[in-house]
């Protein structure tokens, strides 16, 4: 499987889930890593877009190309299974509570779960203490400029 990551130039690699395990996100409380990516170019780019605006728009960000191998054991969650306030902002706990139960059980080292930024779109999260996470490789790195008519 092919998932795209959009992130910062100094923050692009190695992955490591560094910063959500510092900040905490929808799907992971502070103090958890896991590495967020998206099924799509175009998810990836809304994922970040939703936290830019004109004015914070970086021009250093870079788009990476990770695969993840077949054979990697992969669990998926349908929204029929998500809790009724996932799609709440700011995230609840009710979200985060989901990561942390990824990671900790550490049975798979993908995690495929719907994103609230686009319905019908999954964002992939990787568990990087996973025995299976030294297969997922980056394959490319490009500069990926943000069209700025996206934000007007």
């Amino acid at each position: 499987m092919k998932v795209f990551r959009i992130s910062r130039g100094k923050y692009a690699t190695p992955l490591s889930g560094e910063g959500a395990a510092k900040y905490g996100a929808r799907w992971n409380p502070v103090g958890i890593a896991l590495i967020y990516t998206a099924q799509n170019r175009a998810l990836a780019m809304a994922e970040v877009a939703v936290h830019l605006t004109l004015a914070t728009l970086p021009d250093d960000y870079m788009i990476l190309t990770i695969d993840i191998p077949d054979d990697i054991k992969s669990k998926q969650i349908t929204e029929t299974h998500l809790p009724e306030d996932w799609q709440e902002f700011p995230h609840p706990f009710s979200t985060q509570n989901i990561g942390r139960e990824f990671v900790t059980e550490n049975e798979f080292c993908v995690l495929i779960i719907q994103s609230v930024v686009t319905k019908g779109d999954y964002n992939v999260l990787i568990n990087p203490n996973h025995i299976d996470f030294s297969k997922i490789k980056i394959t490319s790195m490009d500069k990926f400029p943000f069209d700025k008519r996206i934000f007007n």
